[in-house]
This record gives structure tokens, C-alpha cells and sequence, in this order.
């Protein structure tokens, strides 16, 4: 028991053990509790059950955040809220791809959460992997946040000038990769995710990818591609290794459980990405003057990041207001599997 005891005090990565295992056995639970009661029975998930959801997750996110103000004082509190809503901030960006690739390819709302649970498996792994490299260079070339702060105002900027660009997911690299390289069904199987098929040439059973997969692969593609915009802003906030983690996982749950009430009304956030191109920016700023120990306070970080996501959602859905919701089913899908 003392073992125990003096292995849970221990420290991993500058965080005491404890604080590691209370994380992952609370995104465990999560997991179980999303997957084993709430969506036991696939069903389509409405704007009502989606805004449900994401309260929820949202206020574990910040009873976590309490226990981290609770047990590593205010400063750590205040750099794990910020650091979540700045993921979340630039990680919706994500949530409208991930509805394109989903209008493109036909995928009923049904099983749009089945891709999403399972992409969230590989969300853990990959920023955890790109998380740990970060801090590995940060920690060993400390100028490197030069870059991060210069490769996320570049981004900013860019995003300014592609803010009414619709992703081509037909001439997606990924999406190219997967149709000329394996084999892929037309036509939706259910729930599966592969299926076993005559082979056109030998006539042989062999698996086949359904467009689920193809999904399900392009959005862990996209949430990788998204990262590494995300990751390196949240090191803006702190270098420490367990708040950007637990403050990116957190927030990626809460958005996944957003997204269908996003979805539902794709065409009334028009404006949202002015406002995270802005945050990008400003983020890209801050970071680079991190090396110059020149400190922009953690307070007031949080209060400009969330009045600038607020002001791109309240002026989106004001100049929208007499617009119809559109949302990813009703999107153009000339380009997806099925003839």
C-alpha cells in the first residue's frame, strides 16, 4: 500500500502521478458512459441532445479546471481555462470540416457520431505524440517558440485571406490515397466500418473500406493537420506538459459533442473564422514573446480570447438571423462514393 502510495505521489513529466491517473480515469469514464449508455442505441442526435452534451462535458472541463486551481494554485487554473478555450476556439474550425467531409461522402447523421467517438481514440493518441514532442523541443531549444509564434501569425493571416474558401475534399491527398489505393465500397454498409466483398478481378473474398472508413480516417487526418495550428498556441499559455493536454483532450470532447448543433446550421457561423484567424494572431504574438520573458498576463489572455470567440459567434448569428439553417446533409455531395 505504501508503494502505492509513493508511486501516486510520485512525479511524470513535472505533474505529480496522481493528477495523470485522475485525468485518464475521468476520460475513461467519459468514454464508457458516452459509448455504453448514453449512444448504446445508435439514434441521430439533434441540436437539443448536441447543446445538452456539450454542457455537460463543459462542466467537467471546468471541474477539472477547479480541482488544477485547487491543488496547483490560481496560476496553473487560470492557464489550463485558457488553454482550453483556446483549443476550443481554434478547433472549430475543425468541427465545419469534419460536416463538409461528412456531407461529401453521404454520411447519415446516424452514424456520424460512431465516427466521431472513434476519432476521438485517435485524437488521445496524436496529441499526446505531438503534445510530448513539442515540450521535448521547447524544453531542449527554448528559441524554438520563435517559430511556433511565427508559424501561427502566418496561419492567422492566411486564414484572413482563405476565409471564404469551402475545403475540396475530392482533391484531398487523403481522400486520392484511400480511392486508388484499397479497395472502397460505393455504397454505405451499415455501421461497419469494412466489409468483406469478391475481389473485381479474382473473384475472391477480400475487406473492402466503406465510405465510414474513409470518414473516419480523413477526420483523424484533419484533426492532425488541425493540431498542429492548435498545439503550439497553447504552449502561447504554458510549457507545462499536463495542462496542455488535459486542456486540449478536454476540449476536444466538449466540441465532438457540440458538433451536431454546429452542423445543423453550418451557414449562420459565417463570420467565426475572422474571429480565429484574429486569435491565431494574437496567440502567434504572445508566443514569440515568450523567449523575450516578455509575459502578457494569463487573465487577461483568457478575457481577450473568449470576447473575440463571443464576438464572432453573436455578430455571425445577428447578420445571419434571417438566413435558413443549412446544414452538412444539405451541402453539395456530387463528389462522393455513391453513383
Amino acid at each position: 500500500m505504501e508503494s502505492l502510495l509513493g508511486a501516486l505521489m510520485g512525479d511524470f513529466l513535472g505533474t505529480p502521478v496522481y493528477f495523470w491517473v485522475a485525468f485518464v480515469a475521468i476520460v475513461i469514464g467519459l468514454l464508457v458512459f458516452d459509448l455504453g449508455i448514453l449512444h448504446r442505441d445508435e439514434h441521430e442526435i439533434g441540436a437539443r441532445e448536441s447543446l445538452t452534451l456539450y454542457g455537460f462535458y463543459v462542466a467537467i472541463a471546468l471541474a477539472f479546471g477547479g480541482f488544477v486551481w485547487w491543488q496547483r494554485g490560481s496560476e496553473a487554473g487560470l492557464e489550463f481555462f485558457t488553454g482550453y478555450l483556446i483549443e476550443q476556439s481554434l478547433a472549430m474550425d475543425n468541427m465545419f470540416v469534419i460536416a463538409t467531409i461528412f456531407g461529401f461522402l453521404a454520411i447519415p447523421r446516424i452514424y456520424q457520431h460512431r465516427v466521431l467517438f472513434w476519432g476521438i481514440l485517435g485524437v488521445i493518441a496524436f496529441r499526446a505524440i505531438l503534445i510530448g514532442l513539442g515540450a521535448a523541443l521547447v524544453n531542449e531549444f527554448n528559441w524554438i517558440l520563435f517559430g511556433f509564434g511565427a508559424f501561427l501569425v502566418f496561419t492567422g493571416f492566411r486564414m484572413f485571406s482563405h476565409k471564404d474558401e469551402a475545403p475540396d475534399i475530392a482533391s484531398n491527398p487523403v481522400f486520392k490515397f484511400l480511392t486508388t489505393r484499397f479497395r472502397v465500397t460505393k455504397a454505405l454498409h451499415g455501421r461497419n466500418f469494412t466489409v468483406k466483398q469478391p475481389d473485381a478481378k479474382t473473384g475472391k473474398l477480400v475487406t473492402w473500406l466503406t465510405p465510414l472508413a474513409v470518414a473516419l480516417i480523413m477526420v483523424e487526418a484533419v484533426d492532425l493537420i488541425f493540431a498542429v495550428d492548435s498545439v503550439p498556441a497553447v504552449f502561447a499559455v504554458t510549457q507545462d506538459t499536463f495542462i496542455v493536454y488535459t486542456s486540449n483532450i478536454f476540449a476536444i470532447l466538449g466540441l465532438r459533442a457540440l458538433y451536431f448543433a454546429l452542423a445543423a446550421a453550418m451557414n449562420r457561423f459565417r463570420y467565426l473564422q475572422t474571429s480565429l484567424a484574429i486569435i491565431l494572431v494574437l496567440v502567434g504574438i504572445k508566443i514569440f514573446l515568450v523567449p523575450l520573458h516578455i509575459h502578457i498576463d494569463t487573465l487577461l489572455s483568457l478575457i481577450v480570447t473568449l470576447s473575440i470567440l463571443a464576438g464572432g459567434v453573436i455578430f455571425s448569428l445577428w447578420k445571419t438571423r434571417n438566413e435558413p439553417d443549412i446544414g452538412a446533409e444539405q451541402a453539395p455531395q456530387t463528389g462522393r462514393l455513391e453513383p
